[in-house]
């Protein structure tokens, strides 16, 4: 079924669209036929202003918040914001156990396979090894049915592929719902592992707007 794309537009102006992109749907799909944010939007906008771009990303199974740009400066411009500073991205995430420290910085270097469309924990000198940063603080702990689970609010200093899953899971405690990077043997009910979506939403969005430059802040309420 395809997504009302008027129902999902927070915001827009001359410049930018922000708009909150639903579990399921990519962002950009060069699959034919899949309807994705990017169409969704062009179609939008095909009769006023034929021109988008794409700023960041989510993956499919993650909804949130994404901004997109209406003009080549507005995008020149977020993209400098994305690659330098001043731009905020916040995530909501429920994960097994109980991170330990309660709140801290997670810092890896990372690899992707691009054959199975994953990536992994590696060393520093691994050919193709980025760093990945990323600080997160357990806001709930969640003990009345087993088993034991944490709401988790993560910030990245940086966008690598499966980020927040990879790290997550690095550190013990991988999403709910995540059937890639996965739960611990026998954490998960059977019910549970195959009905639970990944439970990961980019819930805040901060950048200056490319015209004025005004601090923009978009929040989606929690569920």
């Amino acid at each position: 079924m395809k997504p009302d794309i008027n129902s999902l537009i927070i915001y827009e102006d001359p410049y930018i669209i922000v708009c909150h992109k639903p579990s399921g749907v990519p962002t950009q799909s060069a699959k034919i036929g899949t309807p994705d944010m990017a169409s969704l939007l062009k179609t939008h906008l095909a009769s006023r202003n034929p021109y988008l771009a794409v700023i960041h990303r989510l993956d499919q199974p993650v909804e949130g918040l994404l901004v997109f740009a209406k003009t080549p400066a507005a995008a020149r411009e977020l993209n400098r914001q994305l690659t330098t500073s001043g731009f905020g991205k916040y995530y909501r995430a429920v994960v097994m156990g109980v991170p330990d420290p309660s709140k801290g910085t997670l810092e890896d270097y990372m690899i992707k396979d691009g054959r199975a469309n994953t990536s992994r924990v590696c060393t520093k000198d691994t050919p193709g090894a980025k760093l990945a940063r990323l600080h997160y603080r357990v806001e709930k702990v969640c003990e009345d049915v087993p088993p034991v689970t944490s709401v988790v609010k993560i910030r990245l200093d940086t966008g690598r592929h499966h980020q927040i899953r990879v790290q997550m899971a690095h550190l013990g405690c991988p999403l709910v719902g995540d059937r890639k990077y996965g739960q611990p043997t026998g954490s998960m009910p059977e019910n549970r592992k195959t009905s639970e979506s990944l439970r990961l939403c980019a819930y805040r969005l901060e950048f200056k707007h490319p015209g004025n430059g005004k601090e923009m802040i978009f929040e989606l309420p929690e569920k």
